[in-house]
């Protein structure tokens, strides 16, 4: 890509990201309703002028996810979210067997052989964090015990998620699964989290004192970057997911005093990035392939087993008294989780194209529904602002 064609594309997608954000706020809904439109409009289906695939759209999607996912952590207060802990921890477990297992049955009763019902199913099972967290924060909701309980469970479905897409990946390629490999790869992911918190909480709020003595402006921030890259990278080589990494560096500085100001500096950060990869997540939809009326059966039928799915594991905390569909539709987002399992089956010859629009179909639909269904069901008034600086700053002024 030149450079004349980079910043048009920049041009489209900050603008349009900005102006159908702002759209969608007049109407009532969240601005990651009207972002993901622009991608839509954007992407190969209309206009051609993103594409997700493109490895620098690609690169800075990625980057907008980290930032954003960052900036959750900084706004999430572990102590509440370990009190939610066990109520995320049923409802992430619930959110993964039941869309996996109706996904699986769904496409054994559609004629779909065991391994394309197996990755059907894989790609129900992890909800989009990204943007589950988006809308709650756009909602100003994000720290109700209702979008805690959605938060924690999101990070526990990503992780099991990719140990699913480990599993599945081996599947697929033909190599045998064990009980051992299935058992290394979950100690890996769900071991990384813990031990990030533990030995962050001892190192990171000591180091960032003596940064505050420095007393240079945006050296706090920079150095926060820093480290949120540096637990992301960590994260993947450890088998576990970039966001997870991100999102834990934010729990660790979330307490500590100098969050405020690294607040400040990430979120104007997150102002050019975080469009990106909401729109580059609506780019990626092909809208002609839904006119199949194959595509549309299977694609319907996926759609159901996702939001049922979901919403079932919304009330598997029967002793949670908050709002539990509100915990059921927070879950029902998949975003491009669900994009990567239906690539990897297309790419290995497990998914034909009409299968993999179908797919694409049940990401598309369970990504679009959240929002509004979101905003319909938080009660109308005044809503528990977020901390100065924080994600509803950003993502307003994004």
């Amino acid at each position: 890509m030149t450079i004349e064609a980079f910043l048009f594309t920049l041009v489209a997608i900050l603008g349009s990201a900005k102006l159908l954000g702002e759209l969608a706020e007049r109407i009532g809904q969240p601005a990651v309703l009207g972002e993901l439109v622009a991608g839509v409009l954007l992407g190969g289906s209309v206009l051609g002028i993103v594409d997700p695939n493109e490895e620098v759209i690609h690169l800075l999607a990625e980057i907008g996810v980290i930032v954003l996912l960052f900036e959750i952590g900084l706004e999430t207060d572990l102590r509440r979210l370990l009190k939610v802990g066990a109520a995320s921890s049923v409802v992430a477990a619930v959110g993964v067997a039941a869309p996996f297992l109706l996904g699986y049955l769904v496409g054994s009763y559609l004629g779909l052989s065991d391994l394309q019902g197996v990755v059907a199913g894989a790609a129900l099972t992890a909800t989009s964090v990204g943007i589950t967290a988006r809308v709650l924060a756009d909602l100003g909701r994000l720290q109700e015990p209702e979008s805690q309980v959605v938060l924690g469970a999101a990070v526990i479905d990503d992780v099991i998620g990719l140990i699913i897409l480990a599993v599945v990946g081996q599947l697929v390629a033909g190599t045998e699964v064990t009980a051992g490999s299935v058992a290394l790869t979950t100690v890996l992911a769900f071991g990384f989290l813990g031990v990030t918190l533990l030995v962050g909480r001892m190192v990171v709020p000591p180091a960032f004192r003596w940064l505050e003595t420095l007393g240079r402006s945006g050296t706090l921030a920079t150095m926060a970057l820093v480290l949120a890259f540096v637990t992301a990278y960590l994260a993947d080589a450890a088998g576990s997911a970039l966001i997870v990494g991100a999102f834990a560096a934010g729990l660790i500085l979330a307490p500590t005093p100098q969050a405020e100001p690294i607040q400040r500096g990430v979120v104007s950060l997150g102002q050019f990035f975080v469009p990106i990869f909401f729109v580059s997540v609506g780019a990626a939809v092909e809208l002609q392939s839904f006119l199949e009326p194959g595509v549309l059966v299977i694609g319907l039928a996926l759609i159901a087993a996702a939001v049922i799915g979901k919403v079932a594991a919304g009330y598997a905390p029967v002793w949670f008294k908050g709002r539990k569909i509100v915990i059921g539709v927070g879950m029902v987002p998949r975003g491009e989780v669900g994009l990567i399992f239906a690539q990897m089956g297309l790419t290995s010859g497990v998914l034909d194209a009409g299968l993999y629009s179908a797919v694409t179909l049940m990401v598309l639909v369970t990504t679009f529904i959240a929002p509004p269904l979101l905003k319909a069901l938080f009660p109308k008034g005044a809503a528990p602002g977020p901390s100065p600086g924080g994600v509803a700053e950003m993502t307003t002024e994004a």
